[in-house]
């Protein structure tokens, strides 16, 4: 195929097995975890855990990304859409309140084509760092129930200083109308899960409160409450990040508390995580490898 399924149109050919576009993979979906994740958001993960497929590859470059080893280095097993359908049906035979898709941006073909094989009885995720192109998630309407896309960063030189992403703020601005308009305001059912809807996250960065700040902003001021606000402080470094100047740390007490602060202030309905996420333990093991 000639991809041109993310916001970078590379225009390159890819193969089943390799590529040589941006994020460097073939269209055969490369998964290196699919296992119930119980780290995502209570409506998400709930008592029975999200059933995660983890892709491997990504269409952005973050130099903190804690999915270093299968987002860069690119680590996993190769799966044909038959076995892709499977996972979900494994998936689902352990119990989970739905099957979430993570970082499937540049397998979407195969996403959607697994859907034609086998459309999951729990409601669908689709999990993306919001540099995502709306042509592309045009392809999922209907098929995704709840969209969980991040909003990394509110200004473009940032983006590209520390994921290699231009016209990140555009293109997730767009990225997050397009879930809104296919997907609804948030319903949760009478246990609390989540049934449909969008709830966007942002991961605080340390000394970059003036980012975070501006995307709560963003996010107040183009989607109010048509959306559920996920702020989320986990960050340790890793990958590149580990000798940055700035990012070689966790974020601090002050920092965190600066932008709570911020997110109460701005009427934004959702969630906080505590400091003490900020933990390796959180990342998962990649079994697929």
């Amino acid at each position: 195929m000639i991809c041109n399924l993310c916001p970078r149109k590379c225009n390159a050919v890819r193969t089943e097995h390799g590529g040589g576009g941006f994020c460097q993979m073939g269209t055969l979906p490369v998964a290196a975890r699919v296992a119930p994740h119980f780290g995502e958001e209570p409506c998400i993960s709930g008592t029975r855990g999200s059933g995660t497929v983890f892709f491997s590859g990504c269409t952005m470059n973050c130099l903190y990304c804690q999915n270093y080893e299968i987002s860069t280095l690119n680590k996993g097993t190769v799966l044909t859409v038959e076995q892709l359908a499977d996972c979900y049906k494994m998936l689902e035979d352990a119990g989970v309140h739905n099957i979430n898709l993570v970082t499937a941006d540049h397998f979407a073909e195969a996403v959607v084509k697994s859907f034609e094989l086998y459309r999951p009885r729990v409601p669908v995720v689709y999990n993306c760092s919001g540099y995502t192109s709306p042509k592309t998630l045009s392809m999922l309407d209907g098929l995704v129930d709840i969209y969980l896309p991040d909003f990394k960063y509110s200004d473009n030189a940032t983006a590209v200083a520390l994921s290699k992403a231009p016209g990140y703020v555009e293109t997730a601005s767009a990225a997050i109308q397009e879930m809104i308009f296919q997907v609804g305001t948030p319903e949760f059912d009478d246990e609390g899960i989540m049934k449909s809807g969008v709830i966007v996250r942002h991961l605080i960065l340390p000394a970059h409160t003036k980012n975070s700040i501006g995307v709560i902003d963003l996010v107040r001021r183009l989607y109010g409450n048509q959306v559920y606000f996920s702020l989320m402080c986990q960050y340790v470094p890793w990958g590149e990040a580990k000798g940055h100047p700035k990012l070689g740390r966790t974020v601090t007490r002050r920092e965190f508390e600066k932008v709570r602060r911020e997110l109460f202030q701005s009427g934004l309905e959702g969630f906080t995580q505590e400091l003490s996420s900020a933990s390796a333990e959180y990342i998962p093991d990649w079994d697929f490898v």
